[in-house]
């Protein structure tokens, strides 16, 4: 470790301040230096606390890679606090049971002990209203404005109250009296009920609505964070709305962030992939001619599978993206065969002849264009430095991608070229000379 720092007073994941909230931050090593993960620190750090006394909430956070929030956040929305914190109890008890689920909680804290004081029914009949018992008790703890007089600019406002030693406190209430309308004195709890109850320190709104957000993190080497939110929709939503019908869920932090970035990519790499399709189309003039080509891009998926488990990575955002990326790399050299073999029909040479001498003529350029490409991810696949790891994944699905389509794309296009030929499927490809 480089430095402790203790803040009092203040912590963002408490969402609020004051005397009763604390915070730990911790300065490590860097990740080149130390010998431990930020994962094993935790837990260690977590193993040596164990449970505190009188304690509302306490978690152990990190700096995080990938989509932002939490790993579980689930937003409750209603109108019945009761409700909702009933129904927040109920979710992170179900997540409970699962290994790996840390750190559970929601944002709804106990605030502060209260008296609430409800006027009585028979309160009308000594000539008592709320206004004259909320205005006497209110004088009798904070006392009353007399008198103001101006000095220059200034008004100072004289209050009259009772003495520090003579001050009243909350069980005082008891012996307090109200004066009646003809100067009688009436004890107050002989026109109001006296209720000890604890309120809210804080109510969020969302949209108009009072909402209550359940939060935790999981241990991603024993759990999964978006199977346990997929589990959660399909087991406890359904109890939940059923038992509360006032109660809405939402699902919000990574799962609603990687969510919403896989809809994105699906999108944006399908409008991609129409225009890799419509640039084949116009060059080798005919609708399925461009599949030959393009039929590489899925078994580059292989190599992505088996190159994040042989590695042991993850397969998480930047993995998707370098995926997405990599479906435009991998059709370079099916274009080589593909042309390769139009080429070689144009001169008179039949397809299966054609098919075969493509994997020969142009193995030394496919396999040279693939090999440079992946020994100039090799030294980012290999980096160790903190900086680095965010595009570690992207790399992987690069490399190893890119390998599976190269040695798939030198049996699959040729092989895939003549059946589609033997169906005469491809004969608009060989019109350009005609």
């Amino acid at each position: 470790m480089n430095n402790i720092t203790i803040i009092y007073g203040q912590n963002p994941d408490a969402y609020e301040t004051g005397p009763h909230v604390a915070r730990i931050i911790v300065d490590l090593l860097s990740a080149e230096v130390r010998n431990t993960s930020i994962d094993e620190f935790r837990a260690a750090w977590r193993e040596q606390v164990g449970e505190l006394a009188d304690v509302i909430s306490l978690q152990y956070s990190e700096p995080a890679i990938g989509p932002g929030g939490r790993a579980i956040e689930v937003r409750l929305k209603g109108d019945d606090l009761s409700e909702l914190k009933s129904a927040s109890l109920e979710m992170q008890n179900w997540f409970k049971r699962y290994a790996g689920v840390l750190d559970l909680g929601d944002d709804l804290r106990p605030g502060k002990r209260e008296l609430k004081i409800r006027l009585k029914e028979s309160a009308g009949v000594l000539g008592v209203n709320a206004s004259m018992v909320s205005g006497q008790i209110r004088a009798a703890f904070q006392g009353i404005q007399i008198d103001e007089f101006p000095v220059g600019a200034e008004t100072f406002e004289i209050d009259l109250r009772l003495s520090t030693a003579d001050g009243l406190s909350a069980d005082d209430l008891e012996q307090l009296t109200i004066t009646g309308p003809g100067g009688s004195q009436i004890p107050l709890p002989n026109v109001a009920y006296i209720d000890e109850s604890r309120g809210w320190a804080r109510i969020n709104r969302v949209d108009r609505k009072r909402t209550i957000t359940v939060f935790g993190d999981v241990q991603t080497e024993i759990a999964n964070a978006q199977e346990l939110i997929t589990l959660a929709a399909a087991d406890i939503y359904p109890i939940i709305q059923h038992k509360y019908p006032s109660v809405t869920i939402d699902t919000q932090g990574q799962s609603e962030s990687t969510a919403k970035t896989g809809k994105s990519i699906v999108r944006n790499v399908a409008l991609g992939m129409i225009g890799v399709y419509i640039l084949l189309a116009l060059q080798f003039r005919g609708y399925m001619a461009p599949l030959t080509v393009m039929v590489v891009i899925p078994t580059s998926l292989i190599g992505v599978m088996f190159g994040h488990y042989a590695i042991g990575l993850d397969l998480t955002m930047p993995s998707i993206i370098g995926m997405a990326s990599l479906f435009g790399v991998v059709v370079n050299d099916s274009i080589l065969l593909v042309i390769f073999i139009r080429e070689a029909r144009n001169n008179g040479t039949p397809v299966n002849l054609a098919a075969r001498e493509a994997g020969r003529a142009r193995f030394r350029p496919i396999l040279l264009t693939s090999v440079t490409t992946i020994a100039g991810l090799t030294p980012l696949l290999l980096e160790t430095s903190l900086q680095a790891q965010i595009l570690i994944p992207m790399a992987a699905s690069l490399a190893f991608g890119l390998t599976s389509a190269t040695l798939t794309a030198l049996f699959l296009v040729p092989a895939l070229y003549c059946i589609l030929d033997d169906f005469n499927l491809l004969g608009q490809l060989h019109a350009e000379q005609g």
